[in-house]
């Protein structure tokens, strides 16, 4: 295996430093997104929103973050990580912020929408700076791990939600959608300071700039040798947005975003509307429902743990294949009993939780190790971009499938796109463990070889 200097460093204080400040973006993900399920009853009592409008609510920042993640992924293949690194989160801040004045569906449905473009943004620019300064043996682990934070996020939504509720009742729902402006911003003042990537400076074709990024962050000047070396796997290079839809990447494109759809799909039309969901079950509305979507959350992010390791220890392929067994067999039994006993369909959301988490961290490990520098962060832009018009049709459509088909089948759709899914993976699904980064993002040849 080829090295260099970022691939051979010992994990320290500067990558737990990089890893915490780009887990502030899922972390703010998973508490803006899971907030409006939150906020959504009085919202809706409040402005008199129909299902329609409901559902528009829901995804509007889901299509936020499909047109950041697509725009914002090549203006930091174009600019840099660096600067873009705080630039979207002034725009989240302020979002969340003004949601404190409104008063109209139209102006709920637009900050939701800003405030996904912020968080869509976030997705190309926190995960390929990360990827780009990890070692490699650290670097599935710390990466799948960057999930996680969604979960603690989206826990900590409902946990603010039940406080506030239990505190003064749903006419709060304002603060609820506001309060994200307080972590936005601390992380925000956090991130300023964080040296550019040296990997995406070398393909720029500034050496002088990359030696001096690496002594910011790893207290010394790479030795000619090391940088030479580093130059060798950072070829400097221009490169269009299109070249993510041809030669060999073109199937890992569809690949990354097929599955990131297909997972993406129905958790997030469930998480964003969990009380409403477990009140079809028999939970009853209000504190109970929350209580029982934070636990779920907080279940979610267990799923994530073990799955951590095992991705470097039996490898990407494995963990992705069978998590999505878990999610099919999960939603495939929601779906086909419908009116089960409520503490066993709390026993099907668990299971569906735990294999939810396992699975989604590869959506931060494939995205960053299958392409080059020089079109990482457009790669990922691009398959969160594809993840979230099904996530955002997933979440405008779960309110009117419930009215229009009932709760069963709606479930058994969320089945069948799991399906797809795990035959996406067991067909396309790469072992990347192991290898330096360069060589997960070589160009793939025909005969590229699958473990598993």
């Amino acid at each position: 295996m080829s090295s260099s200097i970022i691939d051979d460093q010992p994990y320290g204080r500067f990558h737990r430093k990089l890893f915490f400040l780009s887990a502030g973006g899922p972390f703010l993900d998973g508490y803006i997104l899971s907030v409006i399920g939150v906020a959504i009853t009085g919202a809706t009592r409040e402005l008199g929103l129909t299902s329609f409008a409901e559902g528009l609510v829901g995804a509007a920042a889901l299509v936020g973050v499909l047109l950041g993640g697509f725009v914002f992924g090549w203006v930091t293949d174009r600019v840099g990580r660096q600067v873009m690194y705080t630039i979207d989160l002034i725009a989240l801040v302020a979002a969340s912020a003004l949601s404190l004045f409104v008063t109209e569906a139209w102006q709920l449905v637009l900050l939701r929408f800003v405030a996904g473009v912020a968080v869509g943004a976030d997705y190309p620019i926190a995960t390929s700076l990360l990827a780009e300064w990890l070692p490699a043996h650290r670097r599935g682990r710390t990466m799948g791990a960057l999930v996680a934070a969604w979960f603690v996020g989206a826990s900590a939504s409902y946990a603010v939600g039940y406080l506030v509720a239990a505190a003064g009742g749903e006419d709060l729902w304002r603060w609820v959608l506001a309060s994200a402006a307080v972590p936005g911003l601390i992380i925000l003042l956090a991130r300023i300071g964080t040296p550019e990537s040296p990997r995406w400076l070398l393909r720029h074709d500034r050496p002088q700039d990359a030696a001096e990024a690496i002594r910011t962050a790893l207290g010394r000047y790479p030795t000619e040798q090391e940088l030479a070396r580093l130059a060798e796997t950072e070829p400097a290079k221009s490169s269009r947005l299109s070249d993510v839809f041809t030669g060999g990447y073109l199937r890992r494109t569809l690949f990354v975003g097929g599955f990131w759809l297909c997972q993406v799909a129905p958790a997030f039309a469930i998480w964003t509307f969990y009380p409403v969901i477990l009140g079809a079950y028999g939970f009853e509305a209000g504190d109970t429902a929350l209580l029982w979507s934070m636990v779920v959350s907080l279940v979610t992010l267990a799923g994530c743990v073990p799955c951590i390791r095992w991705v470097e220890t039996y490898g990407r392929r494995p963990v992705i294949i069978w998590t999505f067994v878990g999610v099919t067999v999960s939603l495939a039994a929601l779906g086909s009993f419908p009116g089960m006993a409520a503490a066993l369909a709390i026993l099907m959301f668990v299971v569906n939780a735990l294999a939810q988490g396992g699975g989604n961290i590869l959506q931060w490990i494939y995205p960053t190790e299958l392409f080059p520098t020089d079109i990482r962060a457009s790669a990922v832009g691009v398959a969160s971009a594809i993840s979230r018009i099904g996530a955002a049709a997933g979440t405008y459509l779960l309110p009117v499938g419930l009215e229009a088909i009932g709760l069963g089948p709606t479930m058994l759709v969320g089945a069948g796109l799991s399906v797809i899914g795990t035959a996406m993976c067991v067909a396309w699904a790469p072992e990347t463990k192991g290898q330096a980064l360069h060589e997960s993002a070589a160009v793939p040849q025909q005969s590229e070889a699958r473990a598993g």
